[in-house]
This record gives structure tokens, sequence and C-alpha cells, in this order.
């Protein structure tokens, strides 16, 4: 049997921008992308905790050290500036590798959301 599990998750970082007339995704810092071992394209939930919004799309790398995260699109309809998100991918695993499966979990700064 095959399980979706959690494989990273970005916790609690702030929007920095929404840009409507993009073609799509959301931007994030690639120094979060790595530490989360997040890569370019990989599909991304967005639970936006000002709202209760919750949405799917690709991510694309930002600036490194810069602390963006942008939603890019129509998903830029779904944010405000300021507002603070949770970011998770999952995998599909078998479920005896799923219970030994460790995620990686970032926390970053909430006020700048730059790695501690």
């Amino acid at each position: 049997m095959q399980i979706q599990v959690v494989k990273s998750k970005i916790h609690r970082v702030k929007v920095t921008g929404a840009a409507l007339n993009y073609i799509g995704s959301i931007t994030i810092d690639e120094d979060l992308m790595e530490a989360a071992n997040i890569i370019q394209g990989e599909k991304v939930q967005i639970v936006n905790n000002n709202n209760g919004e919750r949405l799917e799309t690709y991510c694309i790398p930002g600036p490194r050290n810069s602390g963006e995260i942008t939603l890019n699109g129509a998903a830029a309809r779904k944010v405000a500036v300021g507002d603070i998100l949770i970011l998770i991918t999952y995998a599909t695993m078998d479920i005896e590798d799923a219970k030994v499966y460790k995620p990686a979990l970032v926390f970053p700064d909430e006020a700048t959301n730059l790695l501690k």
C-alpha cells in the first residue's frame, strides 16, 4: 500500500508580495527551499493562517537570503502582503517506509522569513 505523507513544511512565513499578472506559482527564497528539501517546480500546498484559504501551486526559487514569499498569478488573490502561511509538500511512499520517514521541517524567523 502507498500513502501520502508530509515531505516538507515551511512553518509560518510572511507573504512579501502578490503579483497577479504573473504566469502562476509561488516564489520562495531559495535558502528556504533548500532547507525544506523542496525543488523548483514541486507542487506546494499553501495554508493561509489569516483567512483559512488553502490552495496548491508549484514553486520557483527566489533570491537567496531575501525572505521572499510571493504568490503569483491567480493565487495572488488568495493572500495579502503580511499574511502568515504554512507551505507543505507531500510524498507518496510505501506504508512501512512512511512509518520511519522524517520530514524536513523549517521554522524561519517570522519577522524576516530568514533561517534562524
